[in-house]
């Protein structure tokens, strides 16, 4: 069994890959939602860098990034109005900090393990699905939506739909060759073939290689050969750009504490603890999903590390922080493996902003366009669907809501509604069998009886998951299911997981009263 050092090292390279590759998308997306914001267009890139380092550090997670999230940006763009000054608004965001770190010490982050995995994977799928749908604007040249945009209303007076319908109208041919080019690119580069053969196409990112052939093409090929195609400022990542040291600290806003006693601050503070907090866990839970090995985010420690990167981004002048399923899932597909990852792109953001705001601000956004829809295309992939379907309309009807839901309203609405779905399925289980029974027995020093409830619904599911979680090395386990009418699929899922790594623990497992063949195929299903 490998020691955290080794696995460190063996992921070294691939880890600082995939840093880079997560910059890269999480760049105009800062820009992006802190223009939606309302505040300062630096306040952004703030938000981005404590997410990488700060939260980076002290979270538990391998594989969250952090970052400014849509979710939270009309909360600011209202609050700004309200309180008439960001500096104020800074206060709310330090006291949501303190509010998430006491969530933490209250243990309010075990709410996540009572997320359906239907809601989940609909939550991922219908992240992907937005993100191809709001990049095709980009694609073609079509800017006037700030990146980072979630709701299915936008700043433009147009909503996701019409937008589409819009962009036909007024396509750049000039950022549609790019868009192309950089796709074809993209496909060629990760091929598994050519990255068994050649080390280099490994571990040099194929988003880093898109941006440097769009700035070539944009910069030399249509400036030189084809003026008429060259895209200009709006179609570019836009950064402020500092003319010295000082005027770079100038970007950063500190906050005005003399407004703090203003009753408007705590609501507001209210507020961006209870969206920011529940994105977070909602993302750390789906980011636990995807992750190749399996590992379990403490969301407790979670909710504190996400409370100290809002205290600091409040401190300095940066808009909300959370934990971020789009860059998440960027830094599992570029194959980040450790929060060393998270910490790179952080880190890179702010070396890079710092140096080169010049260089970056010539990336064309239909480049990066490309590179999130490979993003949004491993999220709502076609055997998700089948998956999803195959385990019955129990999962499926939530999943296909929650979707639905959060395409045609946001992401907060849209987990609530296909929360509601999954809930109303699961108390009409409960009503069809009254009787519930969920007990852990221990027998002796060395031996765990589990045995599952007559009816053992995703509501079992914490309980179950901690239970298996604290087994200390060395233990019999036999998990009982002889009592049980029905077996929710996240149970079988969890069973499984636990299943495939008892041999880490010395743990001698033994599963009765569960059709095991059964449990395997739900197993599979699960995993695409």
């Amino acid at each position: 069994m490998k020691t955290k050092m080794e696995f460190y090292k063996e992921h070294f390279v691939g880890d600082l890959s995939a840093g880079l590759v997560v910059f890269l998308i999480a760049l105009p997306l800062c820009l992006g939602i802190s223009l939606a914001s309302g505040a300062p267009l630096f306040s952004g890139i703030i938000a981005g860098i404590v997410g990488g380092i700060v939260i980076g550090f002290t979270s538990k997670s391998s594989i969250n990034v952090s970052g400014p999230a849509a979710s939270v940006a009309l909360v600011i763009f209202m609050a700004i109005e309200n309180l008439g000054s960001f500096e104020v608004v800074l206060v709310a965001i330090i006291l949501a900090g303190v509010f998430q770190i006491l969530l933490g010490y209250l243990r309010a982050g075990t709410v996540a393990y009572f997320f359906p995995n239907a809601m989940i994977k609909g939550i991922l799928a219908s992240i992907g699905i937005i993100l191809i749908l709001k990049q095709i604007p980009h694609a073609f040249g079509v800017d006037g939506v700030f990146e980072g945009s979630e709701s299915f209303e936008q700043n433009d007076g147009r909503n996701t739909f019409t937008e589409l319908l819009y962009t036909i109208e007024h396509i750049s041919w000039g950022a549609a060759i790019i868009t192309l080019v950089s796709l074809i690119t993209i496909v060629l580069w990760d091929r598994p073939t050519l990255k068994a053969k050649y080390p280099f196409f490994k571990f040099f990112p194929s988003a880093l290689a898109v941006v440097i052939l769009a700035i070539i093409l944009n910069e030399v090929v249509y400036a030189n050969f084809y003026p008429e195609l060259i895209l200009g400022e709006g179609h570019l990542v836009t950064l402020p750009v500092a003319g010295n040291i000082t005027e770079f600290f100038g970007f950063f806003t500190f906050p005005d504490f003399q407004g703090a006693l203003r009753p408007e601050v705590l609501t507001i503070a209210l507020s961006i603890t209870f969206i920011a907090s529940l994105e977070s866990l909602l993302s750390t839970e789906a980011g636990d999903k995807l992750d190749p090995y399996k590992r379990r985010t403490s969301t407790n420690r979670e909710l504190k590390a996400q409370g100290l990167g809002n205290i600091v981004a409040g401190l300095i002048g940066g808009i909300p922080v959370t934990a971020v399923i789009v860059r998440t899932s960027a830094n599992v597909n570029a194959g980040g493996r450790s929060k060393t990852a998270t910490i790179t792109h952080g880190v890179i953001m702010l070396l890079c902003v710092a140096i080169i705001p010049i260089l970056l601000n010539k990336i064309p956004l239909a480049a990066l366009a490309a590179v999130l829809f490979v993003v949004g295309y491993k999220l709502t992939s076609v055997s998700l669907y089948k998956s999803v379907f195959k385990q019955g309309r129990r999962q499926f009807i939530p999943f296909i809501v929650t979707i639905v839901a959060v395409m045609l309203t946001d992401l907060i609405t849209g987990i609530i509604i296909g929360g509601s779905v999954a809930v109303f399925f699961i108390l009409r289980d409960n009503y069809k069998n009254a009787y519930m029974r969920d007990k852990v027995v221990t027998e002796g020093d060395s031996k765990v009886v589990i045995r599952l409830s007559e009816e053992a619904t995703f509501l079992n599911k914490a309980d179950i998951m901690l239970t298996l979680d604290h087994i200390p090395e060395n233990t019999n386990v036999v998990i009982d299911g002889k009592k049980s009418r029905y077996i929710h699929p996240d149970i079988f899922e969890i069973i499984m997981a636990f299943k495939e790594n008892v041999a880490i623990k010395n743990i001698d497992l033994k599963i009765i009263g569960i059709d095991e063949s059964k449990m395997q195929r739900h197993y599979d299903l699960t995993k695409g």
